[in-house]
């Protein structure tokens, strides 16, 4: 899982790995913006952000480039998960782990608990932050304001605001670079879809 990449960026020579993007959202989950994190069982969410893409381990990142279904992916993912939470972990304390470990994941999949909900924001959040830094890796030289639309999915008022603020040092960004008043207009395309 280290050296799997997660393929959100195949315009990028250096993708972070699966285990990249799980452990940074696990950290994000920690800075829950204060009157959402009142509300939040926080260690729970840093264990749904650890798990929640744990199948891509053997299944690897689908997008939806790779031309499979919703329901085939859903299902290969969760055929996965059975591989890991039973075969693997079925043992280990009485399978009260690999139990564990599946509800979790199921949680997320579902999307319907403030902490699943919450997790699921700040998945989209963390794509936006490895954005930015891959177009600062690039000196400025790749766009990948198309991932952007992303923040039009974020359902928590409070990830929203933080991630408008991400949005904000990216205008900056380019803005340094003599680039702003484009970037701008590609965003609002973006946007729009």
């Amino acid at each position: 899982m280290a050296e799997d990449p997660h393929l959100t960026f195949t315009k990028s020579p250096d993708s972070e790995s699966i285990s990249d993007h799980m452990y940074r959202m696990s950290i994000l989950t920690m800075f829950a913006p204060p009157a959402l994190a009142s509300r939040l069982n926080i260690p729970h969410c840093t264990k749904m952000a650890l798990i929640h893409d744990m199948a891509e381990s053997l299944v690897g990142d689908i997008t939806p480039v790779d031309g499979v279904s919703k329901p085939e992916k859903n299902r290969r993912e969760a055929a996965t998960m059975d591989y890991l939470t039973v075969a693997l972990l079925g043992n280990v304390h009485s399978g009260l782990v690999g139990s564990q470990l599946r509800e979790i994941w199921e949680e997320y999949e579902k999307s319907e608990t403030l902490e699943a909900k919450f997790v699921h924001d700040i998945d989209k959040l963390e794509l936006v932050l490895q954005m930015m830094e891959y177009e600062r890796a690039n000196k400025g030289a790749v766009d990948l304001g198309e991932f952007t639309y992303v923040t039009t999915k974020i359902l928590l008022p409070e990830v929203k605001v933080w991630c408008d603020e991400v949005l904000e040092e990216r205008k900056a960004y380019w803005e340094g670079l003599g680039r702003g008043a484009e970037m701008a207009k590609a965003l609002e395309g973006y946007l729009r879809g």
